[in-house]
């Protein structure tokens, strides 16, 4: 069978045709997407897992020849924690965050592993560690859609963004096109191919178009923020090559998670000393404020969970105004609950889309803790990565030649409606449409899945 697969920043999702139309498939309840997260009873029983959900061949003794010291480890950390081998080692999704808030000291959480993806730097058994994370989350989706459809799923498109990092792009972009590939080879998919996210979604929403359009299609993920600038529909929707009705296509590594760390800084952050003063009246360092929360950075979060941070947080505490604000931060890292800091943002983020003001509840930290936040606080708050954003929407413009008939949305947080009111500032009266901001690149990916492989 063949699929459109998803593997997003912030949620996955998996879309297979029926007839003239996509169906996604539940994966989590009656939800169709599942958020990108995991929690592992600890961080060496992915490998085993991966391993372990191989189909039995040269794929599996490959693996595990080449991951023999992680499977060991893996085997002496059952020992040690008492874990049976028919005990849930692994959680996804939604159940994977309950762990966290209800465990963050005990297990190995992860949030947005596509986020490191085609990052410089990293030595052979990170990228090894990295395919096991995709490998596995791979694994579980494949394994949830088969159980309710009853067939195996043995072909598939995934989406990539027009660059996973913007460093040294072509390089990075390799890095991560070579990950997905091997972690879906290990989940079960026999032919894959990929395509661009923002071309996805432009793809399902041409279906629906009863006269031709140059559209900018606008796909602002988790990670990443991705235009492109198309003509698309009824004269266009057959045909096989699409190279020349693509006009301009950008993308940049700013995404919903940079605005849900925006938030976190600007409105959270403060509730445990950052922007308070020291003793002689200067103000409090702030990089490991940022480190703290800045979860889609492998080198940011190593370096806050690092000894030296430890000492410069206890240092400052002796130093601080308010050392109350300095002990609430010490805790907060002891505990890690740091990202739940940050999905606390992205919650805001998301109420903030319905409604003037939210109080975030922060209990978890402190009884009674709580922070007000206001639609305009935030507005001022995730400027810095909307200009990016905006930015990139003009230059796919610039590079078409040409103005937009209209703009199509989509992504988690092209909902807001404070990024929907700077893009109509920035481009002008063009109208604005939405398309399913969590399904629309699936949907557009199993399209083209159907058209290349049948």
């Amino acid at each position: 069978m063949i699929c459109g697969f998803d593997y997003g920043t912030s949620n996955c999702a998996l879309g297979l045709s029926q007839g003239a139309d996509v169906r996604l498939i539940p994966l989590e309840g009656q939800h169709t997407f599942l958020p990108s997260t995991l929690y592992a009873l600890d961080r060496d029983l992915i490998t085993e897992f991966v391993g372990k959900n191989i189909a039995v061949g040269d794929t599996r003794q490959a693996f595990v020849s080449s991951r023999q010291n992680v499977l060991a480890r893996a085997q002496r950390a059952r020992r040690e924690e008492d874990i049976d081998d028919n005990d849930q080692t692994l959680f996804f999704g939604r159940a994977a965050f309950e762990e966290y808030f209800q465990w963050p000291e005990d297990g190995y959480f992860v949030k947005s592993p596509k986020s490191f993806l085609g990052a410089t730097g990293l030595r052979a058994e990170h990228i090894n560690f990295f395919e096991d994370l995709v490998a596995a989350m791979m694994q579980n989706i494949k394994q949830r859609a088969e159980n309710q459809l009853g067939v195996e799923v043995t072909h598939t498109v995934i989406g990539r963004p027009v660059n996973f990092q913007g460093i040294d792009s072509e390089t990075s972009n390799r890095q991560a096109l070579d990950i997905l590939t091997a972690a879906g080879k290990r989940a079960g998919f026999k032919e894959i191919e990929f395509l661009y996210e923002p071309i996805a979604a432009g793809l399902d929403f041409e279906t629906k178009l009863t006269e031709d359009k140059t559209v900018l299609v606008v796909d602002i993920g988790g990670g990443t923020t991705d235009c492109a600038m198309v003509r698309m529909g009824p004269d266009y929707v057959g045909k096989e090559d699409r190279y020349a009705d693509f006009l301009g296509h950008t993308g940049e590594r700013v995404g919903g998670n940079d605005l849900d760390i925006r938030i976190a800084g600007k409105h959270l952050m403060p509730l445990f000393g950052m922007d308070a003063l020291l003793k002689n009246g200067l103000p409090m360092p702030t990089q490991m404020y940022w480190n703290a929360i800045t979860t889609n950075d492998v080198s940011a979060i190593a370096t806050f969970n690092g000894m030296e941070t430890k000492r410069q947080i206890d240092q400052l505490r002796l130093d601080a105004a308010e050392p109350k604000l300095v002990d609430r931060f010490l805790r907060m890292r002891a505990e890690k609950h740091n990202y739940h800091i940050v999905r606390n943002a992205e919650e805001a983020k998301i109420a903030l889309s319905d409604t003037l003001n939210h109080k975030v509840l922060m209990d978890y930290i402190e009884a009674g803790l709580s922070q007000d936040i206001s639609r305009d606080g935030l507005a001022k708050s995730i400027e810095p990565p909307l200009e990016k954003m905006l930015k990139l929407m003009m230059d796919a413009i610039e590079q078409a030649g040409e103005q937009p008939d209209l703009i199509y949305m989509t992504g988690g947080s092209a909902k807001s409606p404070v990024i929907r009111d700077a893009i109509q500032k920035r481009i002008g009266d063009v109208p604005v449409l939405d398309g399913d901001h969590f399904g629309s690149v699936a949907a557009g990916l199993t399209v083209w899945a159907e058209r290349i492989f049948r």
